[in-house]
């Protein structure tokens, strides 16, 4: 099987670059979309971020045959309750939200009469709303397909087959696991980068002109990490509260090693830490996950 009617439900970064996506590499699938805001419908419209976009929910998913998701976790019940009215019997429900057991939860409680096979684009940037969108946003990423027991094997082969067409490489495993894995790949990297930044901004014998004027590479990627969408974010942290905490205070305990080996001037410890996450570096690069250029492939500023 193969999907010919997608809506998309939510059109900023993510749901977005669906649509553009899809018009790029799937121009003979039909696209419909909605979101909440009215100003965000207008703009969607304007750049075409679908082929038709709806002032109802339930309109928008009339006919489809993949319903994804592309709302924050805290909005995907109501979300799924406003399309609940309009969704065809058979169409597959999804989703694109950086945890999975809770959003699988969620939806199948709300809408416990349709196939739900949950998703993971692992792949945005630090902007949001429909003009961040773009339809090369999936290429050479991976997104995570995380199909609850007892899905349709053609259900699940058909999602993987949308990803796969939108540019992503495609991987499938349990929720649980996914949620797990996240917490230490992505989650605690946000947390991370939300703290510091807002430590930098506080400290009283920096001031705030300083801290953005003198603001180091590494420091610059903290705060585009820190500029990610709150709403999200919050509800990640929120809804992932136990797999978060468990890799925090493995984090904490790693920490804590390295705060003694500066007190007592252990350069070979840190030596051997530093080595070793160097390697993982160079391993991401070679896997096409991010740019080898030196300083991130940052153009130097004019003149």
């Amino acid at each position: 099987m193969s999907f010919q009617h997608v809506a998309i439900i939510g059109l900023g970064l993510i749901g977005g670059s669906i649509g553009l996506a899809v018009r790029e590499h799937l121009p003979g699938v039909t696209t419909t979309g909605y979101d909440l805001d009215p100003q965000v419908r207008a703009r969607a419209r304007e750049r075409m971020l679908a082929d038709a976009v709806c002032d109802d929910p339930a309109a928008a998913v009339a006919g489809a045959d993949l319903v994804i998701l592309c709302v924050p976790v805290g909005a995907m019940a109501a979300a799924a309750d406003a399309i609940a009215p309009g969704l065809p019997p058979g169409a597959v429900i999804s989703d694109v939200g950086s945890l999975k057991e809770a959003i699988g939860r969620t939806l199948a409680e709300r809408l416990p009469n349709h196939a739900i096979i949950p998703a993971h684009p692992v792949a945005g940037t630090e902007h949001s709303g429909p003009d961040a969108g773009f339809a090369t946003l999936f290429h050479q990423r991976w997104c995570i397909v995380t199909p609850p027991a007892g899905a349709d094997p053609a259900q699940v082969a058909a999602l993987v087959a949308f990803w796969e067409s939108l540019g992503a490489m495609v991987e499938t495993m349990d929720a649980e696991h996914h949620d797990r894995v996240l917490a230490v790949t992505s989650h605690i990297p946000h947390l991370i980068a939300y703290t510091i930044v807002g430590t930098a901004s506080e400290l009283e014998s920096v001031t705030r002109s300083e801290v953005i004027k003198y603001s180091a590479g590494g420091f610059r990627d903290f705060t585009r990490i820190a500029a990610s969408d709150p709403t999200m974010w919050r509800d990640v942290f929120l809804h992932n509260r136990e797999a978060v905490l468990d890799m925090l205070d493995r984090f904490l305990t790693d920490l804590a090693l390295m705060r003694e080996a500066i007190r007592a001037s252990d350069g070979e410890t840190m030596f051997d830490v530093f080595s070793r996450t160097r390697a993982i570096r160079r391993s991401i690069v070679a896997l096409g996950q991010d740019d080898p250029r030196p300083d991130f492939g940052r153009q130097p500023p004019p003149g």
